[in-house]
């Protein structure tokens, strides 16, 4: 780990990275790409000292309530976490101020702040996102080998529902000849149903591969799933977008299932969701 003082933290869409970097290792993970910038080790985690500080005040200049989102490239509930503190710091601001969360994660460490997550929602809105990607939990520890496992995350999902939190899914990615398959899909869906989640993301049946991460899964694949680096290589080349060869019945097959049970599956509806601040709690001139 390592420190560095920020001067903004917030973007103009008022998303927020309260770290940079990652130690949960899952196999696949985009921000490891070298497009992000990033001078340091992936798992050499950067810690924004003063991240508490900056977004306090930089809520305090806002003059509308809003959502604040945080964890779409750096997990906020990271090992370190339970340490440092940043996170809970920064849902302490956004709850004392009345403003709205949205949270992805794949650790069940968020449990740790459900009594602010459930004064969030009280005040304006929390929506919890959790990624799942695979069904059998084996597998799961060898493509997200340093965090809780997908029965882990639903139980979170449920304990999220019985307290009144709208969650989302992200059901991505879906890696061709390893997790592409029926068996899989329907069993996270089911999951899913099961543990009353508002929407599910997902972006068809694939990943996406750059420079930086596509070394990275090229190396895990070598360790675990020996020959199929080379049969990645044949097939996709240097391909940004790799589309699983199951695509087309899997995602009629993840369609059919959210209309039956009442589960949103368009994307643009569910990012609108997670957005929008409820019309109810907004009040102008604040701060």
């Amino acid at each position: 780990m390592h420190c560095k003082e920020y001067k903004h933290i917030l973007s103009p869409q008022n998303g927020m990275n309260i770290y940079r970097g990652c130690t949960h290792g899952c196999i696949y993970c985009d921000s490891r790409s070298k497009c992000y910038q990033m001078r340091h080790d992936f798992e050499d985690i950067k810690i924004k000292t003063n991240a508490p500080e900056i977004l306090e005040r930089e809520l305090r200049k806002k003059r509308r309530l809003c959502m604040v989102g945080t964890g779409a490239m750096t997990d906020p509930y990271i090992p370190e976490e339970t340490e440092i503190g940043h996170t809970r710091r920064c849902l302490e601001i956004i709850e004392k101020y009345g403003f709205g969360l949205a949270v992805q994660t794949k650790s069940k460490l968020i449990l740790r702040d459900l009594d602010l997550l459930k004064s969030i929602n009280n005040k304006a809105k929390c929506v919890v996102q959790i990624t799942l990607t695979t069904y059998d939990e084996s597998l799961c520890k060898i493509l997200e080998p340093k965090v809780c496992t997908t029965k882990e995350r639903v139980e979170t999902l449920k304990l999220m529902r019985d307290n009144g939190i709208p969650t989302v899914v992200w059901l991505c990615p879906l890696l061709p000849f390893i997790n592409d398959t029926e068996e899989n899909i329907l069993g996270i869906l089911r999951y899913c149903a099961d543990a009353g989640v508002w929407g599910i993301l997902n972006f068809g049946i694939g990943l996406t591969l750059r420079d930086g991460n596509r070394e990275y899964f090229y190396a895990a694949l070598d360790k675990h799933f020996p020959g199929l680096k080379e049969k990645y290589a044949l097939k996709y080349g240097s391909s940004y977008e790799i589309r699983s060869d199951n695509s087309g019945p899997l995602m009629r097959i993840f369609s059919d299932f959210c209309s039956r049970h009442g589960i949103v599956r368009n994307v643009d509806e569910i990012f609108r969701f997670m957005r929008e601040f409820p019309e109810k709690s907004e009040q102008t001139g604040l701060f």
